[in-house]
């Protein structure tokens, strides 16, 4: 009840909101995806922390929740997607419902929007959420959001008093919160529309394609709204509770929340979060293709160091590139290992109790991600046979059978290395003081025992230090050892790594270093 974790104080506003309980019909989240195309990262970071959010209630409130997924599939494709197949045939449906566009990929689907619409489903499967998927298309379809149409129709020029204020004067001519499905082309029309009866659903509008002026029913598929009166009228239908949006949505949020009034509601609670930078400072941009998708981060990390990434801070903008993903790993095991010693009050402030819902696994890490990615750059492999034969040396009893989880880490870091270090690694040779440290450190190193642990070795490097850079100089020795040795401008602990790579192939190291 006190706890400073942003799910739990997203949690007390619905605690807040309903002070005795939410009755039988319990909480209900939300979460919106356009299915104009494939599900990315912000589809999974609005998912993962709406479950975050979720599972901190559960544990402060015994209330039934569930989380729906809502596909926007009613929506009128304005503009072909770059990318899909068929651009020709894609065009010839442009303004229709994404749920009536023929699947450009030919995969059996019914339309475009279901052919995502899936691809959505196993994308959340992947991952263990849990959820409810409603596609609009179903539910304007089956009547089910018949009676918050005739809300909307009762209280059209209350709506629109909220609405054209927010538009460009050219735009208020023509704006309707209603877009009538032409019954001659299947399109989603953008075109004044005039109320007839708001309890039969009727409205009357100029049809583009013949001129004529047609009176139909809005109702059971008849007409989609425009997405911020749409949005509203969802929450209202669906008795929405809490959904969570982009920092860029924040004035939809205020005019949807208007209208949930209108109708007769309470809008949900929600926290607007930051947007993911790229390495650019820019915005990503699922058009742009810049910035990291979902994939290619779980092809060089584990998907819990993702969701521990997108835990953290949601209301700074963070940048979301391929080179915070080493340091992403770490610190997610970091936490890992931290939480079982910790007392309560720390636990529930630590990302893993959240990213793991609770049920928070043991750390058995036994290296880092940073020292694999400079294992796998000196050993010169990428064979993980043989840098397993390291790691067993380091960490007796791991075996890719007893730590399945460090065996996945290997493969992700010999593919990372592989693409974004191997081309960049330059060791040069030392200066004249380098020299002779290294020269001390090799002394050092050959008087100690093969089997010495980490702890010795980082000994006998920090003295090697202290005697030729002094105390206060020792980042310098650090930077020597990065540079010289492994070819890089940052690395790890050097007692671990050279525990690991062997203190005889680390004198090795140093011999080339010294003779470069």
């Amino acid at each position: 009840m006190v706890a400073k974790s942003w799910p739990y104080e997203e949690a007390r506003k619905l605690l807040k909101r309903y002070p005795d309980g939410p009755g039988t019909s319990g909480i209900v989240f939300e979460t919106g995806y356009g299915p104009s195309g494939l599900p990315h990262l912000g589809t999974f970071q609005e998912v993962a922390r709406t479950l975050m959010v979720r599972h901190a209630l559960s544990e402060m409130a015994d209330w039934s929740s569930r989380l729906i997924a809502f596909s926007d599939d009613m929506d009128g494709m304005r503009k072909v997607p770059p990318g899909v197949p068929h651009q020709g045939m894609m065009q010839d449906h442009l303004d229709q419902a994404l749920s009536r566009v023929p699947d450009p990929y030919g995969c059996g689907h019914r339309s475009y929007a279901e052919h995502n619409n899936l691809l959505l489903q196993q994308f959340l499967d992947r991952f263990g959420f849990d959820y409810e998927f409603l596609a609009s298309s179903d539910c304007y379809g089956s009547g089910r959001f018949d009676e918050a149409l005739r809300a909307v129709l009762r209280n059209y020029g209350a709506i629109m008093d909220v609405m054209l204020p927010t538009l460009r004067e050219e735009r208020r001519q023509t704006y309707s919160p209603v877009l009538p499905v032409s019954q001659v082309s299947g399109r989603v029309l953008q075109v004044p529309i005039e109320v007839i009866d708001p309890e039969g659903g009727m409205i009357r509008y100029t049809e583009p394609a013949t001129g004529e002026v047609v009176e139909q029913s809005i109702l059971s598929g008849g007409a989609k709204l425009q997405w911020k009166v749409d949005w509203a009228m969802r929450w209202v239908a669906l008795g929405v509770d809490y959904e969570m949006s982009g920092k860029d949505l924040i004035d939809s949020v205020v005019q949807s929340s208007k209208i949930a009034r209108i109708l007769g509601a309470r809008p949900p609670e929600g926290f607007n979060y930051e947007l993911f930078l790229d390495e650019n400072g820019e915005k990503i941009s699922k058009t742009k293709g810049n910035g990291v998708t979902i994939d290619e981060w779980l092809t060089y990390a584990p998907p819990e160091s993702l969701s521990f990434y997108i835990y953290r801070e949601p209301k700074r903008a963070k940048q979301l590139s391929f080179g915070i993903i080493p340091k992403a790993v770490d610190e997610y095991h970091q936490f890992l290992a931290a939480y079982p010693e910790q007392p309560w009050d720390k636990r529930l402030g630590n990302p893993v109790h959240h990213v793991h819902a609770g049920q928070v696994p043991p750390s058995r890490m036994p290296l880092t991600f940073a020292l694999l990615l400079n294992l796998v750059a000196v050993a010169s492999t990428d064979d993980k046979d043989l840098l397993w034969g390291f790691v067993k040396r380091y960490a007796p009893g791991a075996s890719p059978e007893t730590h399945p989880e460090l065996d996945a880490l290997i493969g992700h870091a010999l593919r990372y290395f592989r693409d974004f270090i191997a081309g960049s690694l330059n060791r040069r040779a030392p200066n004249e003081t380098e020299a002779a440290a290294l020269q001390a450190l090799d002394a050092r190193l050959a008087a100690l025992p093969p089997d010495s642990s980490a702890e010795e070795i980082q000994t006998e490097v920090y003295e090697v230090g202290k005697a030729h850079f002094g105390k206060e100089a020792l980042r310098d020795w650090f930077r020597a050892m990065y540079e010289t040795l492994l070819g890089t401008s940052q690395g790890p602990r050097m007692g671990s790594f050279i525990a690991l790579y062997g203190i005889e192939n680390s004198r090795r190291l140093i011999a080339e270093a010294l003779w470069a």
